[in-house]
């Protein structure tokens, strides 16, 4: 027998409210389908706030860490579901507590949740219908109605009793992409991944966009890279990335001697290349790793100047954040170690001894207007752009792969 027969996935009233509802609950259940390609026995259900997931032929203790990455989720219980009925009932509670295997004294109380009315007892009768035969069982158990150390709920709905004692905390948040499109600058630092997980949380559907200067970065800096957006991608359920040729860019602005404006100008030049690809998939905003003060181009001067050469809005959800708190959620979000392994991107290598902090923009745009070439080689920059879909799981898409197998779904549903 089963220990549980159901994943219970709750989402707060606030992510789920008035008109927004339907389309709430739809994105939120494509996100958890999207986790669970890889377990293809698994099934979803939808209710009102609500999802259930039954596991088949998994074990539904696998499937949690797997969907605690649902974002606008508040809490999730692993579930015994039985007929509404009262001895059903008593029954799924006791195998409950008895798979507990009790070694000391433990508090508990139940706490039921009557929302099918034609139940023959009402909330408040029925908790100590339930709760006495498991006292006389399990003599261990105490009561204690205002801090129990467990608390056996139960919710009796028409078709079902779901008897559960655990509560899980959820991602929190928005539902995936009920917010919109954006593309996030991702490099192999830490703070970018981070930028990106809370982009996604915000209910941001998140592709990504790297500049690969090859041969001056390595194929292992742009295989860490993809092990970043495919760390996004389990959270998201399927990450695009973008890998931009960047080295003709870079390499031009070299040659123009004003190292210490190097950076401003490659910045700027990285925005003008993402615009122009989150135009192409229709994303409305870029989405960054800066955080104010951090180095030489994220000082409010040079923030400034860099972001004139979009008419994007740029989000930002690290700028008032500490390094160390970026740390600790990186490591969190499973993205740390990726993002410390040794090898660099265009940024780091074409660092200048000492970049400016306070970039004049009049002088940028003369720098930019005399640089040869610089529309035309940003234009093959973007034209030139290799795109990857990245799956929950480890899979991988070429962009015409990737595109086939989104046709072949709007054919069937």
């Amino acid at each position: 027998m089963k220990k549980y027969d159901y994943l219970l996935l709750r989402f707060g009233e606030v992510t789920l409210k008035g008109r927004n509802r339907a389309r709430f609950e739809k994105a939120a259940v494509e996100h958890v389908r999207a986790l669970l390609r890889p377990y293809p026995d698994a099934k979803v259900r939808r209710e009102f706030g609500r999802i259930y997931v039954d596991p088949g032929s998994e074990n539904a203790e696998t499937l949690i860490p797997v969907l605690q990455n649902v974002f606008g989720m508040t809490s999730m219980s692993p579930v015994r579901a039985v007929a509404p009925e009262l001895d059903e009932i008593v029954r799924a509670a006791a195998e409950l507590v008895e798979a507990m295997d009790l070694k000391r004294e433990t508090t508990f109380k139940t706490n039921v949740r009557r929302v099918w009315k034609q139940f023959p007892h009402s909330s408040q009768e029925a908790n100590p219908l339930i709760a006495s035969p498991l006292l006389k069982r399990f003599p261990l158990l105490k009561v204690d109605m205002r801090e129990p150390e467990l608390e056996l709920r139960v919710e009796i709905r028409d078709k079902f009793a779901y008897v559960y004692g655990e509560v899980i905390p959820g991602a929190g948040g928005f539902p995936l992409g009920t917010n919109g499109k954006a593309l996030l600058l991702l490099s192999g630092g830490i703070d970018s991944p981070v930028a990106g997980w809370s982009a996604l949380r915000r209910g941001l559907e998140v592709e990504c966009i790297h500049f690969h200067s090859y041969p001056f970065t390595s194929e292992k800096a742009k295989e860490k890279v993809i092990d970043l957006a495919q760390a996004l991608a389990e959270y998201a359920g399927k990450v695009r990335l973008h890998i931009v040729p960047f080295t003709e860019v870079q390499t031009s602005f070299t040659r123009m001697g004003q190292d210490n404006l190097m950076i401003t100008l490659m910045r700027r030049a990285m925005l003008r290349i993402a615009t122009k690809i989150a135009k192409r998939e229709k994303a409305l905003a870029l989405v960054t790793g800066e955080s104010l003060g951090q180095v030489a181009s994220q000082t409010l001067p040079s923030m400034n100047v860099i972001e004139r050469a979009t008419e994007l809005p740029i989000l930002r959800p690290l700028v008032m954040t500490d390094k160390d708190e970026i740390i600790r959620l990186s490591r969190r979000i499973g993205t740390y170690e990726i993002s410390i392994l040794p090898y660099e991107d265009c940024c780091t290598l074409f660092v200048p001894k000492s970049p400016t902090t306070n970039p004049n923009l009049r002088i940028v745009n003369k720098v930019e207007a005399m640089t040869p070439n610089l529309e035309r080689l940003i234009e093959e920059a973007a034209d030139g752009t290799e795109t990857i879909e990245l799956l929950a799981g480890g899979s991988r898409l070429r962009r015409d792969e990737a595109d086939a197998e989104s046709a072949i779904k709007q054919e069937w549903f």
